[in-house]
């Protein structure tokens, strides 16, 4: 009776083991049972193809609420040199014009924090799309448009970078 106790009790230790090391092994604390939201995917273009971003977090309250996403005010204190750009053209845009940002996942500039680019077309001028950063610095250089910033931040990680070239652009 005691060895098929104690062979009981082995194996359930055993099992106890190794569901946690299944849930919490390989040195780093467990991040809890996994699961899913649904939540809105965006798009915006880097280097002319598009990748694929989440938008959960803004340093802004009015823009927060615009957005349906968190208010951070710790968001507000992340030097804009830690961050990269995502720039947001607004009025006149060519038809299908998304964000654009400044680095993606794989470069060592990229992070997940962004600071907003206002990006406005000079009157008199026909607003092309806009797929690539250097394009719209290259464009502010000849007076087409003009760039300002916010001094807002969003965290939108991009979750998912496709590589794939826009035909015609």
């Amino acid at each position: 009776m005691k060895r098929k106790l104690l062979i009981a009790t082995t194996v359930a230790l055993v099992a106890l083991v190794a569901s946690l090391a299944a849930y919490g092994g390989g040195g780093m604390g467990s991040m809890g049972l996994s699961g899913s939201i649904k939540r809105p995917a965006l798009h915006g273009y880097y280097d002319g193809h598009k990748d694929t971003f989440l938008n959960t977090d803004v340093s802004d309250k009015m823009q927060a609420a615009e957005m349906h996403v968190n208010y951070s005010a710790v968001l507000k204190a992340v030097p804009m040199s830690a961050t990269s750009e995502i720039y947001l053209v607004q009025g006149n845009a060519a038809r299908g014009q998304i964000p654009v940002f400044g680095s993606e996942p794989g470069e060592a500039s990229y992070t997940p924090l962004w600071h907003e680019m206002m990006v406005t077309w000079k009157a008199g001028v026909t607003p092309v799309l806009l797929v690539r950063d250097d394009q719209i610095k290259a464009l502010a250089s000849k007076g087409q448009l003009t760039m300002t910033p916010t001094h807002i931040i969003l965290n939108c990680p991009i979750v998912h970078p496709t590589k794939s070239a826009l035909s015609g652009h």
